[in-house]
């Protein structure tokens, strides 16, 4: 049996540390403060979803993609079945706040999609070296300070899809490292940045945009990988 990931193990402590510090900030923060606060959070998650967006290899076929997502998202109406869960996670830990579901996803997107995650993921389970998910957790624990000053908790439960995700990834990596070529892994980071520009624009009021419903638009990219 393999020992568990050090460096997703790495990664889910800072998360959880910087998320006790951003929630011991959010109680002393005026509402005031509190509201343009939250908005700069919307500005950058604007600008990581474009950063991530720009990378990609295919256009046409991250259109098929978020199409694609979007049907399968909206016929199973994952953003009903995730809210559901959400708020039974919130009366066990007896919390109420108003963002727990939308800090927990926000949080999930900008920790686990991305270039970063896939490549020191497969990089440790290949190599055993922990490096790159090291820098990961540095930069992770940082924003979860920021992420759960604004949303509360809920940003703190995102360490338990960290944890599966990135562990997943590591311990199958010798079998899947092929499968996960430089382009998969952009057009991916791409999806997944079209993804976090809507939660941006929601965070922002601009438009409401059903995230969750969207979210199989990731697997649609590994289904038409061999058009890349």
């Amino acid at each position: 049996m393999e020992a568990l990931p050090l460096g997703t193990l790495v990664n889910v402590v800072t998360v959880t540390i910087g998320s006790l510090i951003g929630l011991t900030f959010k109680r002393h923060i005026p509402p005031r403060i509190h509201k343009t606060v939250f908005q700069a959070i919307g500005l950058c998650t604007l600008l990581i979803g474009m950063q991530m967006a720009l990378r990609v290899e295919n256009l046409l076929l991250l259109i098929f993609s978020l199409l694609g997502g979007a049907i399968i998202g909206e016929g199973f109406d994952l953003e009903k079945k995730f809210i559901f869960l959400c708020e039974k996670l919130k009366q066990k830990c007896n919390s109420s706040s108003p963002t727990f579901t939308q800090g927990l996803l926000t949080s999930f997107l900008i920790f686990c999609i991305g270039s970063l995650t896939i490549l020191g993921a497969l990089e440790e389970g290949i190599s055993h070296n922990p490096t790159l998910l090291f820098t990961k957790a540095t930069l992770d624990g940082f924003t979860a300070i920021a992420l759960s000053a604004s949303y509360g908790i809920g940003v703190l439960f995102s360490i338990i899809p960290l944890f599966i995700y990135q562990t997943s990834l590591t311990l199958l990596a010798k079998a899947i490292q092929p499968f996960f070529t430089p382009i998969l892994i952009n057009q991916l980071t791409a999806v997944g940045g079209i993804l976090i520009l809507g939660l941006g624009l929601s965070l922002l009021k601009i438009k409401e945009i059903r995230i969750t419903n969207l979210l199989p638009s990731l697997i649609f990219v590994l289904i038409f990988k061999g058009f890349l």
